[in-house]
């Protein structure tokens, strides 16, 4: 048995296949969607969706942020940017990172939702790296 799995960004459908679980990182920890799962909508934070086929992990994604729909027979991932885990740049995301340090600076301290925004790109920027360094042979974290 299989769930069907959909990864939606802005721009278009990144991944529609049948998998056997998809882990994903929710903003209060990771989570697995498989078949049978119980309905869920779950934030999500910055980080990586491991796409499973048996015990193997067939497909890797960057996902910065969005929400996801589980069901159970079906997860529908919708970030707020999706990337195949290749096509990361580690120079890309320290630039957003620096730039999302400098605005956080410049930020007025007492506008706190702001603040919580910045914070939580700061977060997926650094996942970003992570992730994009992570998917350079021989590069170890």
């Amino acid at each position: 048995m299989s769930i069907k799995v959909k990864i939606v960004s802005p721009e278009k459908v990144l991944f529609a296949h049948d998998a056997d679980m998809a882990v994903m990182p929710g903003a209060e920890g990771d989570i697995a969607a498989m078949p049978d799962h119980a309905p869920l909508m779950l934030t999500l934070r910055g980080g990586v969706v491991d796409i499973y086929e048996g015990d193997a992990v067939t497909h890797r994604f960057f996902v910065a942020g969005g929400f996801a729909d589980i069901a159970p027979s079906h997860c529908t991932i919708l970030a707020d940017r999706a990337t195949k885990l290749e096509d990361l740049s580690v120079d890309d995301a320290e630039a957003r990172l620096a730039g999302l340090e400098k605005s956080y600076e410049e930020a007025d301290k007492m506008n706190v939702p702001a603040l919580d925004i910045l914070m939580g790109k700061m977060q997926s920027a650094r996942a970003e790296i992570e992730a994009a360094q992570s998917a350079i042979p021989g590069m170890s974290l």
